[in-house]
């Protein structure tokens, strides 16, 4: 198979993602969930989701579409399309599965895909990462892992255009 080809086989549609998960469950492997825009991705994000992606046998990475983006970060936001970012993430090695979500949260997609751990960034609460209630609810876990300092999209885009 070629590279791309293997790539784009990781892009999965919505409303195929919970039978993905169920089939993954089903041979024993332990399913992490992650969300997020990944809008210009660099270093912390590859230090986050690799992390993320140790917790488990299977990582799927939900992620903001173009329209939540926007009501999420503003009119200017994302800077890179869903598509191209969607690629990305599953150009790395660690991720299995990406899904879109166009919510504000991806509540109803952690519900469908019903993870094992679910993670987010040290800068939330444990109790208050969108999902716990599900995942906890089911005997799964939560996890948080700590951000790499100083490196976040919002700060490459503000040394872009000289404010920092």
């Amino acid at each position: 198979m070629r590279h791309i080809d293997k790539i784009l086989s990781k892009l999965i549609r919505r409303n195929e993602i919970a039978g993905l998960a169920e089939k993954w469950r089903n041979n024993g492997d332990r399913i992490v969930f992650t969300n997020g825009c990944f809008d210009l991705i660099h270093r912390g994000h590859i230090e986050y989701l690799s992390r993320a992606a140790d917790l488990g046998q299977r990582m799927i990475v939900g992620l903001n579409t173009d329209a939540s983006v926007s009501r999420l970060k503003g009119e200017n936001r994302p800077v890179v399309d869903q598509e191209s970012r969607a690629v990305l993430m599953a150009a790395f090695e660690f991720v299995d599965a990406v899904v879109y979500f166009d919510e504000d949260t991806p509540y109803e997609l952690i519900k469908e895909v019903q993870p094992d751990v679910l993670v987010k960034g040290s800068d939330y609460n444990v109790e208050d990462i969108v999902g716990y209630d599900i995942v906890i609810g089911r005997g799964g876990s939560v996890e948080t892992i700590n951000l790499v300092e100083g490196i976040s999209t919002t700060v490459l885009i503000e040394r872009i255009k000289g404010t920092k």
